[in-house]
């Protein structure tokens, strides 16, 4: 018989090898056909691949070999530079599984067959996705928009972000002297999905073509939506440590920002960051919190957290200052114990950070991914400020999971003394100096009902307290239709657990009620970027997709910040 027009191990590769094409250009090789192959612009949903139409060949037509080593494809008649420009082959990893099927070298190995690619053709194949997707990820940037746009609009919640936004418009500066001065700031929360996670968890990551899951293509997606948005302040989540060191860090600060950086304890090398724009804050205190304790076993997980003090460079009053926070929690559903002490050992860091001279804590800020969901205990806490966690299941402490599979009740105290922080979040020193301080004060009142207080302090042992007014930048809910916004959607699930956390003004209507009000003036919410429904996400193939490149979706909120 007749000899296959493609080659035997191209066809193989069956439905794991995707062409992609720039407009109708035309592929030739050797001779001048007629027409060539192309793919349907538009496939079911079903489809991981797109579906070739029909297509007529001349006679002395016959496919490049270029699916073969790369030394004979650089030796024939194409010319890289004019293949690139036209059109991307790429050629998924054998170690990462198709849709619902096995890698290639595993159905080989399983069957018998000899895997007859050498050690150097997988690493020539590698090297050749790479600098393909690079070069797609460049011509895509340099030709202007790409297709499937997330449509993301601002919300105003007060008529002062109108006028402030109009005004800036018109060149103002916030450095104006008056009676009527005003720092108003923005402040983004974003995990940008650490490069070493996503390739440790590739089972979440299935619906994405592979080009769009490189570094060389995810970057510069990552680094245009922070240039667009233009956060005063960047509080980042899984910043891996080598691109931290070689590209992030250099890159935001071409733009403007100062960058403050922790890393992860354990193995892996991702950790936290925040960046401020230099031309509005300077930097008063950072202070890193590790959540390991070698010498406490509940403590044993490698998350970590950031607090940085942080002093506004336009604003009437001299000592200003604003707490920024940021923290990436420990994500098991069934350890809920754990996130509960990491949470209690970050905001009693705050609170060793945030007071003034008078006592009172400066606005506070909490930004990150809390791996918990809205309405669950520990949301809860965060917003109300108390939590009794008698009787608690460990497996509903953070509401991931709808039928949760730890069982085991939360233990009073949660954490041995030997942490040194109490059940109202604060270190223990601190605690001591303010039971001190009320003592002599209750002293000096007499008062008649010391059973009852010596009563009431016995009940608060299964009681966790912080004495910070917060409230939500989002609502977590579209109030016409009552559909849940989502911060993260992936193969597995699509929900929120990336927020951000403020003290309220006492006169932001935008502010859900809280604990008691204990803070210096506050912030006031001038504005938000919208969130999106499960739907809307999957309309543009979930996330990462083409042009957003993380899991998660960059949160984003204006603030305006009010003095007492």
């Amino acid at each position: 018989g007749r000899r296959s027009m493609l080659p035997r191990h191209v066809q193989r590769l069956g439905r794991d090898w995707i062409t992609h094409w720039n407009g109708s250009q035309i592929l030739a090789f050797n001779s001048p056909v007629s027409s060539c192959m192309r793919w349907a612009g538009h496939y079911p949903p079903w489809a991981s691949f797109p579906l070739p139409i029909s297509a007529d060949f001349s006679a002395n037509w016959r496919f490049p070999p270029f699916f073969g080593p790369w030394r004979q494809f650089q030796n024939s008649n194409w010319h890289l530079d004019n293949y690139m420009q036209s059109c991307c082959f790429h050629l998924p990893n054998p170690s990462m599984k198709s849709e619902g099927e096995e890698p290639l070298t595993k159905k080989r190995r399983l069957s018998g067959q000899d895997d007859t690619s050498t050690p150097e053709q997988e690493t020539n194949l590698s090297d050749q996705k790479e600098v393909s997707c690079l070069s797609v990820a460049q011509n895509e940037e340099k030709h202007g928009s790409k297709k499937g746009t997330i449509k993301r609009h601002w919300e105003y919640l007060c008529q002062q972000s109108k006028t402030m936004k109009i005004t800036k418009n018109k060149g103002s500066d916030q450095s104006s002297t008056g009676s009527e001065a005003t720092f108003d700031f923005t402040v983004m929360s974003y995990n940008i999905l650490s490069q070493n996670l996503l390739e440790g968890n590739s089972h979440l990551y299935k619906h994405c073509r592979q080009r769009l899951l490189f570094w060389t293509y995810r970057f510069p997606n990552i680094l245009q939506e922070i240039k667009e948005l233009d956060a005063d302040v960047l509080c980042l989540q899984e910043v891996q440590e080598d691109h931290y060191r070689t590209e992030i860090k250099s890159s935001l600060e071409s733009l403007g920002y100062h960058c403050e950086y922790k890393m992860r304890t354990g193995r892996k090398p991702d950790g936290c960051a925040i960046c401020f724009k230099t031309s509005k804050f300077s930097l008063i205190t950072s202070n890193p919190v590790e959540f390991f304790r070698r010498d406490i076993p509940l403590l044993d997980r490698d998350n970590v957290g950031l607090v940085l003090l942080l002093q506004p460079r336009f604003h009437c009053k001299a000592n200003a200052a604003i707490c920024i926070a940021n923290t990436h929690l420990l994500y098991n559903p069934r350890r809920g114990d754990i996130k509960l002490t990491q949470l209690a050992m970050l905001l009693a860091e705050i609170a060793s950070v945030a007071p003034q001279k008078d006592g009172s804590f400066c606005p506070i800020i909490i930004c990150g991914d809390f791996n918990s969901v809205p309405g669950s205990p520990l949301y809860r806490f965060i917003k109300e400020g108390k939590l009794n966690y008698e009787g608690l299941a460990i497996g509903k402490v953070s509401g991931q999971e709808q039928f949760p599979r730890g069982q085991r009740v939360l233990s009073i105290p949660i954490w041995p003394k030997k942490l040194g922080i109490s059940q109202n979040c604060v270190y223990e020193i601190k605690q001591q100096q303010k039971e001190e301080n009320a003592g002599e004060k209750l002293e000096a009142a007499k008062p008649d009902n010391t059973q009852e207080i010596v009563i009431a302090s016995e009940k608060l042992s299964s009681k966790l307290r912080h004495h910070f007014k917060l409230s939500s930048v989002y609502s977590h809910y579209f109030p016409e239709t009552g559909i849940s916004e989502v911060t993260t959607c992936h193969s597995r699930s699509a929900v929120t657990v990336d927020y951000i956390f403020y003290s309220a003004a006492n006169d932001d209507t935008a502010a859900q009620p809280g604990a008691e009000d204990s803070s210096c003036g506050g912030l006031k919410l001038l504005g938000r970027l919208a969130l999106l429904t499960e739907k809307d996400l999957w309309t543009v193939n979930g996330l990462p997709n083409e042009n957003n490149s993380s899991d998660h979706l960059p949160l984003l909120a204006e603030f305006r910040l009010v003095e007492r």
